[in-house]
């Protein structure tokens, strides 16, 4: 791949580069204010009744990211957790969680087709290829269907710029990650054209058992067929291999011994997705588009978090899997927006169909576990090693066809000056068509759904504005978690996990005020939103005795909270970010048991493990005048203290983490360094344990103080 990127920077004038970074302050401001995300279609950030953040084009340059968790963090009231290697889970509005209830999007798309969500989906996505990214709080079921409940990311690429720009650099840190980078384009006429393309290798990192290799390539063609016609072409291909190291123990992590128990785990991914786009404005009041697409996915995995050892069964031996999810989606979406003078209203709809078939199987593999020194019934696992493989015995292994069909509207008015109502409606059936080896079984399963929000916002200031909403969320079980048998049967004698469980759709209501506040000429900022949001049978990870996680049904679910940001500008030379969220979720109504051998636990009023209270995200900037093409920013980053287990035993203490930037750009030379973990900081991403009496905490280690080092070339021809 990388003799694919050396070819593209020697073709230079064909290739381009990401619209510069340097506009000006107020184009920057008015960007911000409009979003595409929250409805389907540009709107002012005053006429959306919802929470939702832009980072812009010059935020995604000035933060030079190693991987996406970067970018995104920046954004108030949402928390991507780092897993290593650009793996990742996701708090919005919801626990640090790998559920799913987030929807990424990828120019308006799903990168991944409903009933198939996969957490890591962001490792995908190619960081040298975003003009901007949004991200709408809150459920937005009633546009984007299922998933789209804590959360929804809008990855929005680059564009063909008007002129012949491109640029390329290298990227490397003190751990031996390294990245290689190049992009660039043109218009031509009636075509214009976007390429860029990305080679990350990491090589004996500070955690052994750690390496990865990512390859990423996207292209982008417009065709203007008329100034009122377009044709857009996209296409994105990846590959990425991972080590996975996965956690360590409390004594490892407390010395800093980062060291793998298994030297065998992996995580894998080949991935495929095109789409045409047909644009066209019918007037200055009415357009439409429709898209057709195709994915191509192949997940392959031996994961480190499907190790499952007991400290009193058997404690020298342990049973891990080998899985693979492949899928392909042919698909089409439709859309049309019309205004009418009366009223100023605005109609947007839309339809989709989606085919997606998918194999998935995943079998048992025999380890032995060498301990370390401890008491009995709480030792701890120095290394794993592979004994034996069983591809007979299955712990899931089937067929399906997913067919998606959904229909959706939205409608805004304007019954009164500064006053704007908004309604929208969605219903989605999602049918699965399946063959199960496990049970010998075969048939149908539906699971659809009509969601539905209204919203208003009232602007009675220039400085000030308010909004509020409710709205509906939505996510049917993932099908891989339906298929799966009842940990611990282990094989073909085991019940499909929907059965024996009977995980039914989740279901959010979610009620929502905010608003925001303009000072000083715009110089200070802010906004806010209070929401309070009820799940009924949230489908939940369990971390079981045996430090397997399960899936099971929570009857009710509470997550409420304020989502805070604010931004100060005293002079072009300072520039003063803040924000951050205060939540707390909580079951309402669970009983925590495996219908067969645990005690009942009963958990209602308790916290939800692995949900800081406080989290957020701040960051001055320093522009100086007397040095007008250098940057330097701190950067603190808060996470709370949380509960490592359903049962409220015991917390993590969370941490404090600052990070540092510099750049200085030379004609077309820019020179970058990161420091991140500025101060050494001994912290963990996730901790977590069993709900078992002496059960020992598992360490998602973070990295230490980490060096990044870059330089970028940077071209454009004016015309």
């Amino acid at each position: 791949m990388k003799k694919i990127y050396f070819t593209l920077l020697i073709i230079g004038q064909c290739v381009f580069a990401q619209h510069k970074a340097e506009q000006d302050t107020t184009k920057s401001q008015e960007l911000e204010n409009v979003f595409i995300t929250a409805n389907r279609t540009a709107t002012l950030r005053k006429e959306t009744p919802v929470a939702i953040s832009k980072i812009t084009a010059k935020t995604i340059n000035e933060t030079k990211a190693t991987a996406v968790y970067e970018i995104i963090n920046k954004t108030p009231g949402v928390l991507m957790v780092n897993l290593g290697n650009e793996q990742h889970m996701m708090s919005i509005r919801q626990p640090m969680t790998t559920n799913a209830y987030y929807l990424y999007l990828e120019d308006g798309l799903p990168i991944r087709p409903m009933g198939i969500f996969n957490h890591n989906a962001l490792l995908e996505i190619n960081q040298y290829n975003l003009q901007s990214i949004e991200v709408v709080k809150g459920p937005v079921s009633s546009l984007y269907g299922p998933e789209a409940v804590g959360g929804t990311i809008n990855l929005i690429s680059l564009k063909p710029p008007v002129d012949p720009e491109f640029k390329f650099g290298v990227q490397a840190d003190n751990y031996g990650y390294r990245r290689f980078q190049a992009a660039g384009g043109a218009t031509i006429g009636k075509v214009g054209f976007h390429i860029a393309g990305i080679s990350s290798l990491q090589e004996n990192g500070w955690m052994t058992y750690s390496d990865y290799n990512k390859d990423n390539l996207n292209a982008r063609i417009d065709y203007n067929i008329s100034p009122s016609t377009r044709l857009i072409s996209n296409t994105m291909y990846g590959k990425y291999y991972s080590d996975m190291s996965g956690s360590v123990n409390e004594d490892a992590f407390n010395n800093r011994t980062y060291k793998s128990s298994s030297d065998f785990t992996y995580r894998k991914s080949d991935a495929l997705r095109t789409r045409l786009t047909l644009e066209h404005d019918w007037n200055d009041k009415s357009s439409s588009y429709i898209t057709a697409y195709l994915r191509d996915n192949k997940l392959g995995q031996n994961p480190s978090y499907g190790i499952r050892w007991s400290p009193t069964v058997n404690p020298t031996t342990a049973k891990g899997e080998v899985n693979s999810n492949n899928f392909k989606s042919y698909g089409a979406i439709g859309q049309h927006t019309q205004k009418f003078d009366f009223l100023n209203t605005k109609i947007v709809a839309g339809a989709l169909y989606d085919y997606s078939p998918v194999t998935y199987w995943s079998y048992v593999i025999d380890l032995k576990a060498n301990l370390n020194p401890g008491e009995a019934g709480k030792q701890t696992v120095a290394s794993y090693e592979i004994i034996a493989e069983h591809p007979d015995s299955k712990l899931a292994d089937y067929t399906a066809d997913i067919f998606n069909t959904a229909g959706y509207a939205q409608i805004s008015i304007n019954p009164f000056e500064k006053f704007v109502l908004t309604l929208g409606g969605r219903y989605d059936n999602m049918k699965v068509n399946y063959d199960n080896a496990l049970d010998l079984s075969s048939g149908s399963k539906v699971y659809d759904k009509a969601t539905f929000k209204i919203g208003a916002n009232y602007n009675p200031f220039e400085y000030a504005g308010f909004y509020g909403n409710y709205s509906q969320g939505f996510a049917p079980p993932g099908i891989t978690s339906i298929f799966r048998t009842k940990p611990g049967t282990g094989g073909t004698t085991g019940i499909p996990a929907d059965f024996y469980y009977n995980l039914e759709p989740a279901t959010f209501d979610n009620y929502e005020i905010g608003g925001w506040l303009s000072f000083l000429e715009n110089k200070l900022n802010f906004d806010y939103a209070f929401y309070y949001m009820e799940g009924k049978n949230e489908l939940l990870n369990i971390k079981l005795a045996d430090n397997s996680t399960d899936y099971r049904s929570a009857g009710e679910t509470r997550h409420k909270g304020i989502e805070f940001g604010a931004s100060y500008r005293p002079s072009k030379q300072f520039n003063i970010r803040f924000g951050g969220t205060y939540a707390q979720h909580t079951y309402i109504d669970f009983k925590l048991s495996d219908k067969a051998s645990d005690p009942v636990q009963d958990l209602n009023g308790k916290e939800m493990p692995a949900a800081p209270r406080w989290s957020g995200n701040s960051e001055v900037s320093y522009y100086p005048g007397w040095l007008p093409n250098l940057r330097a920013s701190i950067e603190w980053q808060l996470v709370g203290s949380y509960y490592q287990d359903q049962i409220n035993t015991i917390k993590y203490g969370g941490y404090n983490l600052f990070n540092a930037r510099i750049g200085y750009q030379w004609k077309k030379i820019e020179i970058y360094g990161n420091v991140l973990n500025l101060t050494d900081k001994l912290y963990a991403y996730n901790v977590s344990r069993a709900n078992t009496t002496n059960a020992q905490p598992t360490y998602t280690a973070a990295a230490p103080r980490t060096f990044v080092f870059g330089i970028q070339y940077n071209f454009s021809l004016k015309k």
